[in-house]
């Protein structure tokens, strides 16, 4: 009961802390000095403290980071255990935010020009799944999977407080890249260095 009491508060408090879609650069990643630790950012779980996450679709262990689930904004379950054993974009967004709509085109084709060998997913939060679907739709990013993250669960696993931010993994699901990339550029690259 009191989680559902200070999810508002949270989801409130971070709202009012973000300024113009995302005013940082983006240049911080989970190795530079200064960057915010992430619990997102463990490897692949050792069995001694694994609690049951399984493995992903290719039957790779799979990491604390993407032992999760969620809806996507079409209504359809999407386990994110999945997306283990190979590099992962996560695009987190909002649909009233500029900077995010800046960045749907590049997002999409590095989505399609990875398919198969990196996993991107965007991350809707702070609006109504309506509104969702429609930056969806609108953006012509339906090619690859968004999540409906309406209660901010999976924002808060990441540790995100901002819209625009892209969360980049490695195959390990070790977290390698976390910020703003300015109309996505620079994503391709980051993708493009983890696939070899």
């Amino acid at each position: 009961m009191r989680a559902r009491t200070l999810l508002p508060a949270v989801l409130a408090a971070a709202l009012l802390t973000m300024t113009a879609c995302g005013s940082g650069d983006g240049s911080a990643s989970a190795g530079d000095a200064g960057a915010s630790p992430s619990k997102a950012s463990s490897p692949v779980q050792s069995p001694a403290d694994s609690h049951d996450s399984g493995s992903g679709s290719q039957g790779v262990k799979v990491p604390e980071t993407l032992n999760f689930s969620a809806t996507t904004v079409d209504d359809k379950p999407f386990d994110a255990k999945t997306l283990a054993g190979k590099p992962t974009v996560l695009w987190f967004w909002a649909p009233w935010c500029p900077t995010c709509k800046g960045q749907a085109a590049e997002t999409a084709k590095v989505a399609a020009a990875y398919e198969g060998r990196a996993n991107v997913v965007g991350v809707a939060g702070l609006d109504k799944n309506s509104a969702m679907r429609d930056f969806v739709s609108d953006t012509g990013t339906g090619s690859f999977a968004h999540l409906s993250d309406e209660n901010g669960e999976v924002w808060k696993r990441f540790e995100i407080t901002q819209q625009s931010s892209y969360v980049i993994l490695d195959q390990t699901g070790k977290t390698v890249y976390e910020g703003v990339l300015p109309g996505g550029k620079g994503l391709a690259d980051k993708v493009a260095a983890l696939t070899g």
